[in-house]
Parts: structure tokens; C-alpha cells; sequence
């Protein structure tokens, strides 16, 4: 038995973070209901690409998952919706503040049908202050959060980030921990809760040494000279003589002693203290003098953190995940079977089906009968 197993969750959100919390749910056994507009349902079954019709990346985040399709701007849409309200153990929603309350499907609407709901709201901002209805994307939330400032190229302007840490890492991951976190309380206390996840402040985190720094020095981090933004050649990208590229990050003592000395960098270079520009400098040149499988086969067998820059395909070429079996679960589309997406669940916790389908837009709407 999956640990989640005889829980029902109601899934009001749309594109990404809520769809990927409740994946996380449903991976744990979870049955997740999703409510859809009729007609066109999430907005992300319309993105590309697609496979005979299906958007594949609406497949991946809502593997596992049920649909109805219902107006929630009906007059009767309420009483329809009240049976699965009545046994919902969690709700999940992003809608800008205000709207669900609008809708009559607010925390405190549905608590007094369902006392014991949990109920998870993900937006931007969080449902309070003065930025709760401005409307956003992760860019927006990583550029207001001081984030993408630290980012920068050789140019100096901030680079596009090609993660969507602030949609995932920021409201998804804080959900799925702040609702099971919910679950037992509700265990313990026989109470619901109401959960706020506001994705730009959960990026406060990522740059804890920043604010640390900064609150408790009153030293504000500069973009490129920092540990972890270029200002010490011990933590750098490095391009090798065949255009490919070295992630270099042998930060502790011992590794910089041994990739130091593997590269041939001089004595008087390693104290890189002393001028951490021109050993960086001599580093790079170094470097740039072999390919980058020389530099592979130099450092294999030795602890020195360094890593070929691969590309995607690279990456999943690695023997490495198959070993552990981090794409062995799957989302049937038309077309077969896809890989889906791996897993935070550890395997103790999760349901058993490996392959599992994605829902047609309204087929659970006999739930409402």
C-alpha cells in the first residue's frame, strides 16, 4: 500500500506548480481529481509539443490523475461539486487571491462543508501584501527576488535562467512538503489547515548565504566575485581546446591540491588567496590547452568535483540513472508509453503502477452524477 492510499485530493490548479504538487500526491497513492474548465480544460494541454493531439508536457505533470470538466462559474457549480468537497482530504488551487473566494469555493466556504480540509493556495506573491494581484512568471519572481541579479554573464547582464526553479523548487516543493506536514497535524489534532505558498519568497532559500552576508555583515553580494558566482577559480566553468566545457568546483583544500596539481598549475599560482584573477587566469589556460575527454581521463579515479559540461542528451545517456531506476516509470499517451517525469517519492512511499495514464478532459464527470 502506497502511503497516501486513502487520501482524495481536489486539483483546482493549472500549468505547472500546483499540477506538479499534486503529481507528487498521486505518486504517493493519492487519488487527485483535477476540475476543468469545460471545453478547453488546463490551458497546458494546448502546449507544444504534442503527440497525436496530446501536449506531452500536460501527460507528464498530470500522470495518474482523474478530470472533470465543470463550469465553477455556474450558479449550481457549488452544489455539484459538493459531494467530492465533503470527502476532499486536500484542495489545491492557484488562482490569484480572491478568486476561489468569489467562486464560493474559498478556505472558509469549503471548511464549512468540510471541517477537516486542508487546503493548499499557490501563487505568486502569497494571498497577502502589496504585491498579491500582480500578476507573474518565474522570471519575474527570480528578477524581484534579487535572484537573477547575481547571475550574470561576461557582459554583465543577467543571464535567462533556464530552470523554472521559482514554479517548481519555490511552490510546487513547498506545497507538497507544507501539505503532508498538514496531514499530520491533522492526524495528531483532528484539525484542517489552510496553507499559503508564495513562490518569489520561497527563492529567499536559494541564496541563504547572500542574506546571511548581507544581514549579518551588511556586506551585499556583487555578482562574479562572489564563492558561487564566479570570484574564486575554484568554483568556475572552464572551456577546454575543443569548445567543450569544465564545471570546475574543487572548493575544499584537498581537491584544490589535487586538481591543481593533475592541471600543472605552478606552485606559486595554488595559493589562489593571493590573486585569485591571475590563477584563475592560469587555470583557464591551462585548460584550454587539451579537449575535454583528455582532461576527462585525467581526472578519473581522483577526487577533484570536476564534471564535463553535458548536454541533455548526454546526460541521459548516463548509466548511471539507469542504475537507479530514475526514469523506469512511465505516462501512456496515444503513441505509447513516454518516461516520465522522475520521481522525489522514494520508492517505500510510492503507488506500484510504473506506467500510468494521463486523463481525458471530463472522463470522471460521472463523479458528479
Amino acid at each position: 500500500m502506497a502511503t497516501l492510499d486513502n487520501v482524495f485530493v481536489l486539483d483546482f490548479s493549472t500549468l505547472l506548480p500546483g499540477p506538479m504538487a499534486t503529481l507528487l500526491l498521486a505518486d504517493a497513492g493519492a487519488t487527485v481529481v483535477k476540475i476543468e474548465r469545460p471545453g478547453q480544460g488546463d490551458e497546458m494541454r494546448n502546449y507544444q509539443p504534442q503527440i497525436d493531439g496530446t501536449s506531452v508536457n500536460f501527460a507528464l505533470l498530470n500522470r495518474a490523475k482523474r478530470s472533470i470538466a465543470i463550469d465553477l462559474k455556474s450558479p449550481d457549480a457549488k452544489a455539484q461539486l459538493r459531494p467530492l468537497l465533503e470527502k476532499a482530504d486536500i484542495i489545491v488551487e492557484q488562482f490569484r487571491p480572491g478568486v476561489m473566494q468569489r467562486l464560493g469555493l474559498g478556505y472558509d466556504d469549503v471548511r464549512a462543508i468540510n471541517p477537516n480540509i486542508i487546503y493548499c493556495s499557490i501563487t505568486g506573491w502569497g494571498q497577502t501584501g502589496p504585491k498579491a494581484l500582480e500578476a507573474g512568471h518565474d522570471l519575474n519572481y527570480m528578477a524581484e527576488t534579487g535572484v537573477l541579479g547575481l547571475t550574470v554573464g561576461a557582459d554583465g547582464a543577467p543571464c535567462l535562467p533556464q530552470i523554472l526553479a521559482a514554479d517548481i523548487a519555490g511552490g510546487a516543493y513547498p506545497a507538497m512538503i507544507n501539505i503532508l506536514l498538514a496531514l499530520i497535524h491533522r492526524d495528531r489534532t483532528g484539525e484542517g489547515a489552510q496553507i499559503d505558498v508564495a513562490m518569489g519568497e520561497n527563492l529567499f532559500p536559494f541564496i541563504y548565504w547572500a542574506l546571511g552576508n548581507a544581514r549579518a555583515l551588511g556586506r551585499w553580494p556583487v555578482p562574479g566575485r562572489e564563492t558561487v558566482t564566479g570570484g574564486t577559480p575554484r568554483y568556475d566553468i572552464y572551456r577546454t581546446r575543443d569548445g567543450r566545457h569544465i564545471a570546475a568546483a574543487p572548493l575544499e583544500d584537498k581537491f584544490w591540491a589535487t586538481f591543481t596539481r593533475i592541471i600543472g598549475l605552478p606552485e606559486e599560482l595554488r595559493d589562489d588567496a593571493k590573486a585569485p584573477a591571475a590563477t584563475r587566469a592560469a587555470v583557464a589556460k591551462l585548460v584550454a590547452e587539451r579537449d575535454a575527454s583528455d582532461w576527462m581521463d585525467a581526472f578519473a579515479g581522483h577526487d577533484v568535483c570536476c564534471s564535463l559540461v553535458a548536454s541533455l542528451e548526454e546526460a541521459l545517456q548516463d548509466p548511471h540513472w539507469n542504475a537507479r531506476s530514475v526514469f523506469e516509470r512511465a505516462v501512456g499517451t496515444p503513441a505509447g508509453t513516454v518516461a516520465t517525469i522522475p520521481s522525489l517519492i522514494a520508492p517505500a512511499f510510492r503507488a506500484e503502477a510504473v506506467e500510468a495514464a494521463f486523463p481525458g478532459l471530463g472522463e470522471a464527470n460521472q463523479q458528479l452524477a
